[in-house]
């Protein structure tokens, strides 16, 4: 008899596992019927995951430990068994704000920090004629997005909080906003700021991975309690997803990944446009300028899937800095619990062994290696946030 599980998504590329799963019948496979739900916020996938309409959801990491700490919304535990994606976001800018930042930057226009001081320079010179501050937007203010943005404008000198304006938009209002001049840039997953590109009316100007090596970006997320009453549909789940991962990393099967995800009730975007951010080889600019990166999306690869609680710790550490939460052990404990490697290893007969590939879990471009085991002295360490007392 199959078990049947309702499963939220947005569209959006790292959703592939999921949608892979499904399509390719990885998850009948595990006596698994699921019925992918797409949905449009990232609220409506919280809010339908907590009251029980969802049994599991492709879910903003910083959402599952936001959650789990009872922050911006009721408290309800979160599980996170599995990864589907590492890194995958990107800054777009509008033409008038990429224009404005080359015209101002000192060093490479690839280079994070150069660019970051270019933007404090056009900020400042807006300030002095008495413009409008500029408008960023994210997917959330729990979000990776968020953290990224705000991480990039600090290192600059730009007070994310003061001199600029963050604002939240679903994934899919991202390119039109930034169309009409409703926003002068965005901070989101693909394929969005490729849309953007492909539209004329932005260019990618950084990878999230130039500013973060190797950041959580989505994860598979079930209800606590939900995990602990159905350990065996979960591991079933999560193997199910798992060997999804791995086929969505095989250049062969690029193509018929990049087809799936195409669907109008999947991520219903251009093939073609998916396969390029399956190779991690973009368009960056309306000209056609092209930008190559193995690591701009992590699906299945360097055990990626594996949800690692260090990476939890960072992103509540993030949460601190930005006045989002205030820093205790215990807290730090929980959001490191969110992320259930030990889940993970025992779906799939794994350990410890087969850890992550890469030595380095972030390599951030500015600011201290991070230590979770020194969260104080890490946020110490920056001039510009807004860490509660």
């Amino acid at each position: 008899m199959m078990t049947p599980l309702h499963i939220g998504f947005i569209p959006l590329v790292d959703a592939a596992a999921l949608i892979v799963a499904v399509d390719k019948g990885f998850t009948a496979a595990e006596g698994l019927d699921v019925n992918l739900v797409r949905e449009v916020s990232w609220s409506n996938v919280r809010d339908k995951l907590n009251i029980g309409l969802l049994d599991a959801v492709h879910l903003l990491a910083p959402v599952a430990i936001a959650s789990s700490l009872g922050l911006g919304h009721v408290k309800v535990p979160i599980a996170a068994p599995f990864t589907l994606g590492i890194n995958g976001n990107a800054i777009t800018v509008s033409k008038a704000l990429h224009a404005a930042i080359l015209h101002q930057i000192d060093g490479d226009r690839f280079d994070p920090m150069a660019t970051a001081r270019a933007l404090a320079r056009v900020v400042a010179e807006r300030a002095e004629i008495g413009a409008e501050p500029l408008t960023f937007a994210m997917t959330f203010p729990f979000s990776t997005h968020n953290y990224q943005l705000r991480f990039w404008m600090a290192a600059g000198g730009v007070d994310p909080d003061e001199d600029v304006r963050l604002v939240v938009l679903p994934p899919p209002y991202m390119v039109d906003s930034l169309a009409n001049g409703h926003v002068d840039a965005f901070c989101v997953g693909a394929p969005w700021n490729s849309i953007a590109v492909d539209q004329g009316v932005g260019h990618i100007l950084h990878f999230a991975s130039d500013i973060l090596a190797r950041a959580a970006e989505k994860v598979l997320a079930v209800r606590q309690n939900w995990a602990e009453k159905n350990p065996e549909i979960l591991a079933s789940l999560v193997r199910a997803v798992a060997r999804a991962a791995e086929y969505v990393e095989q250049p062969q099967n690029r193509a018929e990944v990049a087809r799936l995800l195409a669907q109008p009730e999947r991520v219903g975007v251009a093939a073609d446009l998916i396969r390029r951010t399956l190779d991690g080889r973009l368009r960056i600019s309306p000209d056609g300028t092209m930008r190559e990166s193995s690591r701009y999306l992590l699906i299945g690869r360097e055990e990626a899937a594996r949800p690692e609680p260090v990476q939890a710790a960072w992103l509540y550490a993030q949460m601190v800095r930005w006045g989002q939460a205030p820093l205790s052990a215990e807290a730090l404990k929980t959001a490191m619990a969110v992320f259930r490697a030990d889940l993970y290893d025992l779906a799939l007969k794994r350990g410890r062994a087969t850890g992550p590939v890469a030595p380095e879990p972030f390599g951030a471009f500015a600011g201290p290696d991070f230590d979770p085991s020194d969260v104080t002295g890490y946020l110490a360490s920056f001039e510009i946030g807004r860490r509660a007392s």
